[in-house]
């Protein structure tokens, strides 16, 4: 008998193409991944500083039948012994999105596999189901991506309560911004988190915002201000600003809001396991920061390896097969919906 309940293992073929990497992996009853293969297109959007959603469409649709073969190769598997064909329809690149739906629609229809839609921010969730095999709900998590921030309590898989979300940019997305205004260029998290390692956390006091009577809500637009504020007034009064010291005093300030907020939540709620998701989730100032806080309250703290935290088929093979067991299934009419809301089906 298997962990599942079933006498046979389920294997989720899944497929994932929100944003700007065209991934699938084959996952074996949720927490084992047999292959998980992403084509990214860091460095065609690189040369013009950020994702261009038309040239992700097109460079999706080139690229997705190649991947889903190398997915099934690389998992020694045949697509007539899948259980089931999950795939991310929101949110996300409404072009992006339709590009691996088509393909997911088309798959399990030729092969007469049930199709599961999956939400891409579960999918980051699901993450740390196969980083951590002994996880399991409840906890409080973290999500932190370039287009997300929210705060959530993981109640049981694929169910969430909604604790607290940005009210304006995403973390990931400040990130960005940032470091194109400091000239570091695309893509903006890994750049500032590398040139921040050699700069003074403390050299500039920036803001660190709180919503006034939502305590586990996230405001980084007033942050993103003050940073081009300081650049600005630097400019002006012709004083030389010192790149590594504004990315550091930079990165402290999320880093600070995003670890006080998870962690008083976690403990006013008496949760004694806290995860994190997402690509921000992989900044090493925040997991530092992270362990620090959790450490010191006695909280157990989960996250993904780096390359769980970016986009990926593993995440949406994970999320899909919790639907899939849940008896989730979706219609032939399954549609891409790019504002699609956590929690949302």
């Amino acid at each position: 008998m298997k962990k599942n309940g079933l006498d046979e293992d389920v294997y989720i073929l899944a497929i994932e193409s929100s944003c700007d990497e065209t991934a699938a992996a084959v996952v074996k009853n949720g927490r084992q991944v047999l292959s998980n293969v992403i084509s990214s297109q860091i460095a065609l959007h690189t040369l013009y500083g950020g994702v261009v959603p038309e040239i992700a469409s097109r460079k999706h649709i080139e690229k997705i039948n190649q991947v889903v073969e190398a997915a099934l190769e690389e998992a020694h598997m045949a697509l007539e012994e899948m259980t089931a064909v999950a795939v991310t329809y929101g949110p996300g690149l409404v072009g992006a999105l339709l590009v691996g739906v088509a393909e997911a629609k088309a798959i399990a229809y030729g092969a007469g596999k049930p199709l599961v839609g999956v939400h891409h921010i579960e999918g980051h969730v699901s993450a740390n189901f196969i980083e951590h095999p002994d996880l399991e709900p409840p906890f409080v998590c973290l999500i932190v991506s370039g287009g997300h921030t929210h705060l959530v309590v993981v109640k049981d898989y694929g169910e969430f309560e909604i604790l607290g979300r940005t009210r304006d940019d995403a973390a990931g997305e400040a990130f960005d911004k940032v470091a194109r205004a400091v000239g570091l260029g695309y893509p903006g998290g890994p750049k500032v988190d590398k040139t921040a390692r050699e700069g003074n956390p403390e050299a500039i006091r920036f803001p660190r915002a709180k919503v006034e009577g939502a305590p586990y809500d996230f405001s980084f637009s007033g942050l993103k201000s003050a940073v081009l504020n300081y650049m600005n007034h630097a400019k002006m009064t012709g004083e030389e600003i010192c790149v590594p010291d504004l990315a550091a005093s930079f990165q402290a300030a999320v880093v600070d809001v995003l670890v006080s907020h998870t962690v008083d939540a976690a403990k006013k709620l008496g949760y004694r396991k806290v995860a994190m998701a997402g690509g921000v989730a992989s900044n090493s100032a925040l997991r530092a920061g992270m362990r620090r806080a959790c450490k010191r309250a006695g909280i157990e703290l989960y996250y993904p390896s780096p390359v769980l935290c970016t986009d990926n088929g593993a995440m949406i093979g994970a999320a899909g097969y919790y639907e899939y067991m849940k008896g989730a299934r979706s219609g032939w009419d399954l549609n891409a919906v790019p504002n699609l809301r956590l929690g949302e089906r």
